[in-house]
């Protein structure tokens, strides 16, 4: 006999793991569109110290995009 409990909360981890994976897709995306315009201002003259407070931020969304990503892979249940 099925729980409904359990059917409940199935669907609620699915749920949460979808929306996960499509957080970090996007924290990912950003982080690759500043990397973009990043290297694209070093072509155009810009200077590395000029465009290190983006770097840093660019940085810090590609790490929260890895913890993220880690956290959904070590709380995901596998399929039997």
């Amino acid at each position: 006999m099925a729980s409904p409990i359990l059917d409940k909360l199935t669907t609620e981890v699915a749920n949460a793991t979808t929306v996960m994976a499509s957080a970090e897709l996007l924290i990912e995306g950003i982080a690759s569109r500043i990397q973009l315009a990043v290297d694209a201002a070093l072509e155009n003259g810009a200077t590395a110290a000029e465009l290190a407070p983006v770097q840093a931020e660019a940085d810090a969304l590609q790490a929260a995009s890895s913890a993220l990503s880690e956290a959904v892979i070590a709380n995901t249940p596998a399929v039997a």
